[in-house]
Parts: C-alpha cells; sequence; structure tokens
C-alpha cells in the first residue's frame, strides 16, 4: 500500500511517518530529504555555502518558498516526477506541497491513499510553500494532531486498519467476488 502524508509545516508529517515506520513497517522518504539528495544540494549548496546535504536540509525552514519553487521546476515536465522517484525505494511520499503534483500523482495512480495530518493549533502555510486545495482532492483521510504522540499513534494505526480493509476490499472485487 502507497501512501502519501500531506499537511502544512510542523503539523507531523515526519512524526507520522515514523510512527508508521516503527508500528507498521513502512518505508517512507520526506520529500525535502529527497529533494536534497537527488538535486537542490548540488543546486544550492555554492549560492548558500552549506558544507554538506545535511547543512542544505536543515536550513529549508528559512528557504522554504525556494525549495517550493525548485520542486516545482524540477516536476515541470512531468509534474509526479519527484513522488515516482521516491516511490521506486519507499511506500509512503511524505510532504508533497504542489497542487499540480498531487493532481498528477492522482491521475498516475501513484498513491493508493492520502494522508492529511492536520493540528488545529497550529498556523497553515501560505501558498508561496503549499499551494494544495484540500477540497479539490477527490478522497483523502484526516488524522487530528492536536494531543499526545500516543494519540497521534493510536489515530494513525486505525487508519491503517481501515485502509488495510478498504484494499482487500479492492482485491476482493477485482477477483469479482463479493465481500
Amino acid at each position: 500500500m502507497n501512501l502519501l502524508i500531506i499537511g502544512y509545516a510542523r503539523h507531523g508529517k515526519t512524526e507520522s511517518a515514523k510512527i508508521l515506520r516503527k508500528e507498521m513497517g513502512f518505508q517512507f522518504q520526506d520529500s525535502s530529504v529527497a529533494a536534497a539528495e537527488i538535486f537542490l544540494y548540488e543546486k544550492l549548496k555554492d549560492e548558500f555555502g552549506y558544507n554538506d546535504f545535511f547543512d542544505c536540509y536543515k536550513d529549508r525552514v528559512n528557504h522554504r518558498s525556494r525549495w517550493f519553487d525548485e520542486i516545482c521546476q524540477f516536476n515541470k515536465d512531468d509534474p509526479a516526477r519527484l513522488a515516482k522517484e521516491i516511490m521506486k525505494k519507499a511506500n509512503i511520499y511524505c510532504g508533497m506541497r504542489s497542487n499540480r503534483e498531487i493532481k498528477k500523482c492522482i491521475e498516475d495512480k501513484v498513491f493508493d491513499h492520502i494522508v492529511e495530518i492536520y493540528n488545529p493549533h497550529l498556523p497553515k502555510e501560505g501558498p508561496e510553500s503549499f499551494d494544495i486545495d484540500f477540497d479539490s482532492l477527490p478522497k483523502r483521510y484526516t488524522i487530528y494532531n492536536d494531543s499526545d504522540l500516543d494519540t497521534l499513534r493510536l489515530r494513525l494505526l486505525e487508519l491503517i486498519m481501515k485502509l488495510n480493509i478498504i484494499e482487500i476490499q479492492k482485491k476482493v472485487e477485482e477477483r469479482g467476488e463479493n465481500f
């Protein structure tokens, strides 16, 4: 099962992916890590004086708009390009930020399910670094990250159980059987 975890900065996307890795064996890659590894570190290292990949990655919070623009440019010819690269190594993509990218990934069936992590106590991001229109998505599951880590863990595990049932139902329907 391939998942896309989306949400605003600091709402708990990466923490959620870590929980799913630990509890369920999922492999994930954060979009920022992947972008830095694949192309952004080489592109930005001289401009910002980064000594290594980790300097580049840690500094992303100071250049969210720039990273957003660079990833959009990387995905210019195929909006799902970065997602497809990530999913070669993982079954969770964590942190997509572009509506154009998510639409293409839905069209190309890159993910089986989309999970939004949302903390109502934290601010939303502006369109300069996050332009996904949640209301335009055909289907997503929202996990509220408004409590402690154990509550987040339980909510995620409950969702994965539901998604596993949905996946079983799909396979049964594909075989033409009744569930």
